[in-house]
């Protein structure tokens, strides 16, 4: 599959590769899905399918939603050849809230003295480009003052993002708040929404309540 393309593929040291590898394990060991990313050539992603018109960074298997594991052997397997990006479905261990660093950075402040303590706090990563992740408890929609919000996107089913130490073509990216430093716990899904909430309304943005008596979401307990 590979022989068309690989000598196009980004030059790694070795020791950049056995990082991938060993931190995709990680990931499946505490029982994050991983599916192996298309490899950085350049400027461009390349993912060995014959045809594929997608340069942006995107998952290595056609089947990628089917074929994610958490599988700590079937994981290192696909890396043992090739550099490739460590994606993370979302949807199943967990959802992602982005937002732009600005934002971001607003929250993650309110998080951290936030008085529900580890309730909120989770791991945040942070993209090449600015794009800040909140990696929440997964199933629970957008409430819905942030559902037509554009400064908010939800990753949760059929979504994925690029984890650590995935390269993009403009830089790595990184954890701002690593897993382990949360204990590989992620925190309740409305208590950040509402942190985000108030940080949206703190820089001016107008959101519509669009609520109906009996509608507002609460934080789920004993998950």
């Amino acid at each position: 599959m590979w022989g068309n393309v690989g000598p196009r593929v980004a030059h790694l040291s070795p020791l950049e590769r056995v990082r991938l590898r060993r931190v995709a394990v990680r990931y499946a060991m505490h029982g994050w899905e991983v599916t192996p990313g298309a490899c950085l050539a350049r400027s461009r992603f390349v993912c060995g399918r014959a045809g594929c018109p997608t340069v942006g960074c995107h998952p290595a298997l056609e089947d990628w939603e089917h074929a994610a594991s958490a599988d700590p052997a079937r994981v290192a397997n696909w890396w043992r050849s090739r550099p490739h990006g460590v994606l993370l479905p979302t949807g199943r261990s967990f959802d992602v809230l982005e937002v732009a660093a600005d934002l971001g950075r607003r929250v993650l402040d309110a998080v951290r003295a936030h008085p529900a303590g580890l309730g909120v706090r989770g791991p945040v990563l942070v993209t090449p480009t600015g794009r800040w992740m909140f990696l929440v408890r997964p199933g629970d929609p957008l409430r819905p003052e942030l559902e037509h919000c554009l400064q908010v996107v939800r990753h949760g089913p059929g979504s994925w993002i690029a984890a650590p130490p995935t390269r993009l073509p403009e830089g790595p990216v990184r954890w701002m708040v690593a897993p382990e430093q949360a204990r590989w716990q992620l925190p309740d899904s409305y208590l950040v929404q509402n942190t985000l909430i108030d940080a949206l309304r703190a820089t001016g943005v107008t959101l519509v309540p669009a609520l109906v008596p009996g509608h507002l979401p609460l934080p789920r307990r004993g998950r």
